[in-house]
Formats: C-alpha cells, sequence, structure tokens
C-alpha cells in the first residue's frame, strides 16, 4: 500500500520540535533545542467529587504484606559477608562496624531545630494540579493523586483512574498544562509544532496506538514519531551500537542495540528500580535505628526525603569502610525544620547492590519479568505481520509443488524414507520465526542485573554482536547513580562471561560525553529528530485519521 509522505525538503527546526520522555516518577520534557529538558513530577491530583471514591498512588512502592523478613536478613548478610571478603584499593582488607554499634549511636541522637517553620501548604484554587505542586498539598486533601506510568508502563490497575481512557486524559492534562505554563505554547498552537515521544524498549501495541491518537487528534500535534528509549539512549551517547542498561525509578531494562535497531529477542524488563533501592536502603536505616521515628514511606515529602538519602548516602565505593557520619534535614510544612545527623555503615553499599541480589526487592513483593510479545495482529491492519508470514508460507508451499516429471521420483523417495515427515512441516520450520529463549530464572528467585546482561547479550542473532555488545555496555537512566557501582557490574560479568569471550575488552560507559545519565535518551531523540534521514518518519494527523496503525508498522523506527 503506497503511504503518502511528508514533504522531504521542509526545513527542520529544533525549536518547534517537543521531545517527551515520560517516566513512572519523572516527566522529562522540552524542545528539541534546548540543552536541557523541564524535569518534574509525572504525577496528577484531581480534586474528588463530595462522598466520591478516594484513591492515591503511592509516591514508594509500598511494602509487601508477604516479605519474609528472615529470607531478607539471610540475604543481607550474604551480601555483609561478600563485602567483608573484598579489599580496598591499597590491598587491605575492608573492615566494618557492627550495626548494633551504629543502632547505639543513632538511639541517643535528636533532632536540632534550624527553623519555626518548614513552609506553607499549598492551598489549591482549581480541581486540579500538577506537577512538584502535588508533593505540598495536605496529607488530608480532597484530592486524588495518580501517576499515569507505574513499573515503565500504563499504570493500569482496577481502582479509581486506573483505565486506559482516564491514564490518556490524565497525561492529555499534564502535557498540555506543562506545555501551556512552562513553555507558553498554547494547545491551539501546538499544530505548528512536533511531538516526538519515547516509549519503552518493550510496548503495549494498544497502547502506542492510543499515545499516537492522543499527539496527534487530541493534543493537535502537526505531526509525530515514536523512537523507543534504548535506541535514542545511543543516539545522545554517539554510539552505533551499545547493550544498553537502563535503570529507572521502578523498572529495569536491558536490550541490545545495533544502527538504530533494537534486537527483540534481547529485550528484557524487570519490576525493580531506583524506588525498590530505596525502599531497600529505608529497611537498612530503621535496623539501624533511623532517628527520624516517625518517618513514613507513605508520607509524600518522607518519601522524596528517603530518595534523597539513597542519593546522597549510597555507593558502592570498597574503600569507605565502618561508620560515618551523616547530616540531613526534615522539611515539612507547618514543623519546625529539623536537622538529624546519624551514623551508617555498609548499609549505604548493600542497598546499591540489590541489584545484583534482587531478593532484597521482595521487601516491594514479587517481580515480574517481562519480554517483548510477538503481534496477536490488529483488526485496523490486515497486512501485518502475521498476515505477510501466511503469504511466505503459501508461497513457500507452491514453490516446492513437484513437477509431473518430478512425480515419480518423489514417490519412490517418499516411500523410500524410514523418517517419514509431512510436507506442511517442513514448510513451517522452513519460514516460522525461531521461538526466542526465555530468559531463565531460577526457582523462588528474581533476575539480577548481571544476569539479564549476560542473557540479553546471548541472545543476540551472531557471534560478532555478541563480542561487540561485550565491549559497550551503556547504563543509563536515573536509578543507578552510584559512585564505583559500574566497576562492581563489570567484575561480575567478568567472573560469569561465556570463556569463548574472556579475551575481549569488557567496556561499561556511565557518563557519556559527561552528561547526566537520566538525560541521555532525552539528549537522543532531540538529535534523531533533528536529523535529515528522521524527515520520513513523520505522521501528520491527516495520515493518521486515513491508515491509522498501519503508518506505524510502515514508518515507525523499530519492528512492529
Amino acid at each position: 500500500m503506497p503511504l503518502p509522505q511528508e514533504n522531504t525538503s521542509e526545513h527542520c527546526h529544533a525549536s518547534s520540535i517537543i521531545v517527551i520522555h515520560p517516566g513512572s516518577l519523572n516527566l522529562r520534557i522540552g524542545r528539541a533545542s534546548d540543552l536541557h529538558p523541564l524535569v518534574t513530577l509525572h504525577s496528577i491530583a484531581r480534586r474528588c467529587y463530595p462522598n466520591g471514591q478516594r484513591y492515591q498512588d503511592s509516591f514508594l512502592p509500598q511494602r509487601s504484606d508477604t516479605y519474609s523478613t528472615p529470607e531478607l536478613e539471610e540475604t543481607r548478610l550474604s551480601v555483609s559477608h561478600t563485602l567483608q571478603s573484598c579489599l580496598q584499593s591499597d590491598g587491605r582488607r575492608r573492615y566494618a562496624t557492627p550495626p548494633q554499634q551504629i543502632a547505639a549511636f543513632n538511639r541517643r541522637t535528636t533532632p536540632q531545630i534550624l527553623g519555626a517553620s518548614g513552609g506553607d501548604w499549598l492551598i489549591p484554587d482549581g480541581d486540579v494540579v500538577i506537577g512538584n505542586d502535588v508533593l505540598r498539598l495536605p496529607p488530608k486533601s480532597d484530592f486524588n493523586i495518580h501517576f499515569p506510568f507505574r513499573r515503565g508502563d500504563f499504570n493500569v490497575h482496577s481502582g479509581l483512574g486506573g483505565s486506559i481512557t482516564s491514564i490518556l486524559a490524565d497525561l492529555e492534562t499534564i502535557w498540555l498544562h506543562i506545555l501551556e505554563t512552562n513553555f507558553n505554547i498554547p494547545q491551539q498552537n501546538l499544530k505548528m509544532y512536533k511531538a516526538v515521544l519515547i516509549i519503552p524498549d518493550i510496548y503495549n501495541r494498544t497502547y502506542l496506538k492510543e499515545l499516537t491518537t492522543l499527539l496527534l487528534n487530541r493534543m493537535e500535534f502537526g505531526s509525530c514519531f515514536l523512537v523507543q528509549d534504548h535506541v535514542a539512549a545511543t543516539f545522545g551517547s554517539g554510539l552505533s551500537y551499545a547493550c544498553v542498561v537502563d535503570v529507572g525509578d521502578q523498572k529495569t531494562s536491558v536490550s541490545c542495540v545495533e544502527d538504530g535497531i533494537c534486537h527483540s529477542n534481547t529485550r528484557v524488563r524487570m519490576d525493580y528500580g531506583g524506588a525498590d533501592i530505596t525502599q531497600t536502603f529505608f529497611w537498612l536505616l530503621q535496623k539501624c535505628a533511623f532517628p527520624y521515628k516517625s518517618c513514613s514511606e507513605l508520607n509524600r515529602l518522607d518519601a522524596m526525603l528517603l530518595r534523597k538519602l539513597k542519593e546522597d548516602f549510597c555507593h558502592v565505593n570498597l574503600d569507605i569502610c565502618g561508620s560515618q557520619e551523616k547530616t540531613f534535614l526534615v522539611r515539612q510544612p507547618n514543623m519546625n525544620l529539623l536537622q538529624y545527623t546519624i551514623q551508617v555503615g555498609d548499609e549505604c553499599i548493600v542497598a546499591p547492590l540489590s541489584l545484583f541480589s534482587p531478593e532484597l526487592f521482595g521487601i516491594t513483593g514479587p517481580k515480574c519479568v517481562h519480554t517483548q510479545k510477538r503481534s496477536t495482529g490488529d483488526p485496523e491492519d490486515p497486512h501485518d505481520e502475521n498476515y505477510l508470514r501466511e503469504i511466505r508460507r503459501k508461497g513457500i508451499k507452491e514453490n516446492m509443488e513437484p513437477t509431473s516429471d518430478l512425480l515419480n521420483e518423489a514417490y519412490f523417495e517418499q516411500t523410500n524414507n524410514q523418517n517419514n515427515t509431512n510436507d506442511d512441516d517442513i514448510v513451517v520450520d522452513t519460514i516460522e520465526v525461531a521461538v526466542p529463549k526465555e530468559f531463565v530464572i531460577n526457582p523462588g528467585q528474581i533476575l539480577g542485573l548481571d544476569q539479564a546482561v549476560l542473557q540479553s547479550i546471548d541472545r543476540c542473532p551472531n557471534e560478532d554482536l555478541k563480542r561487540k555488545m561485550y565491549g559497550c555496555i551503556l547504563i543509563v537512566g536515573g536509578g543507578m547513580q552510584f559512585a564505583g557501582i559500574a566497576t562492581w557490574l563489570q567484575n561480575r560479568i567478568s567472573l560469569q562471561i561465556p570463556y569463548v569471550y574472556r579475551g575481549e575488552q569488557l567496556d561499561i560507559i556511565t557518563n557519556p560525553r559527561d552528561m547526566d545519565s537520566s538525560m541521555v535518551a532525552w539528549k537522543g531523540a532531540s538529535i534523531m529528530s533533528c536529523l535529515e534521514t528522521a524527515q520520513e518518519l513523520w505522521i501528520n494527523g491527516a495520515e493518521w485519521e486515513k491508515y491509522g496503525v498501519r503508518l506505524l508498522r510502515e514508518r515507525a523506527p523499530f519492528s512492529w
């Protein structure tokens, strides 16, 4: 089916392209010409009806009611023993301060009052609050709070606001508000702008169709295209290929990208990320008599405080041994501004290393492993891959029909074949795509980061590509920004890498081009949108109305 193309001679103005990277916690959005995107909480609060149903998404994954404390403690001790067997950079053995000693110090700690008030609560005059202002809503306000994305995908649930229709309405309201408030772009002017939407590497085709409709029909952008986050990350890093490790707030994904193509069989996503590390760190702090007794992950400001403590305190620097004194502020509206001084030890290392011992993430409940599913077909796209596969099968069957001159010979061979096989079986084996190997998970365990990388690379289509991927592992996202963790990952992979690849250089990139790793995908999509070759990717509203999802199969820069 011939599809109309946009005028490729149209000059690409970076300032008229809006790049949108939605996440489970934060939204990154900005013009392609901007040096950095705007980063804001990807959340919306809607005033509930009188006597209406109440609902609030949590700011941290809630602790599971079924987690086993003995199992968590066993894993914690295992990681602690591993750390004690490690050496410092000068060759000396590491030492650790006993948790009991740290707890004794923390129990004696009293907060210091620095101010009479930590600010005021926000008193909204409207029915909708968006972005960072959601944090300042009073605890007992009559607002329902929603995060459109959870665990790297639509936050679909059975509660209030958990339908796809509600999620799309929330996204529309959030994005339009930010564009108008922060970029002075009212909705009626969006037809003069283009949109680039960064999507997960493992995607749901129905969700992508709805998001494209949202951008073109409801928000009325002039045109748009979609790009996978891992592909955008390689563009932002200036790499032609990489095994991309993306650790976000609530998901961790791995895949192998080569020349702008994310290989389908290599994609894997785990339901844990930086927020689960935060919960693990909070549990470890509580074991050491965390002096801020009223701290609760259910409190929005406390949840953000715990995230900051994780970012400020946690590391994987083996040269830091024993107890360390740290200070932090507790700022709550209508309460005194308090400063606490505490001691922390190897808890600051154990929490990040839960990525490699993910049994510690059991504190936030069971974790699923996701891979890219094959298309089951779409009624709007009769010429999808299933149709094409059937056409190829029929064509090969016809080509394999024996001619009349060969009938006797074929019959003789068939009747004398001890392992007689049906023709249809031969045809199917010839043309069907091989079923990808499942990612291997030991019974009762969760797939750790190092295992995910090894198994992803093992699913590359050829040996040369596997060697290239071991030589370029790119870490992006905001959930793994801990000093020294790249070296730990490198050592873990080095110990488990297949023998045939052990002579290859293992290179792990954490800050490409000295860029914040959480911004790499956004920057890559900005660069990609301004390339001359990207002109053929744009889809406009009239085309989408006429051809629908078929355009994504024809033009999307990924296999539909």
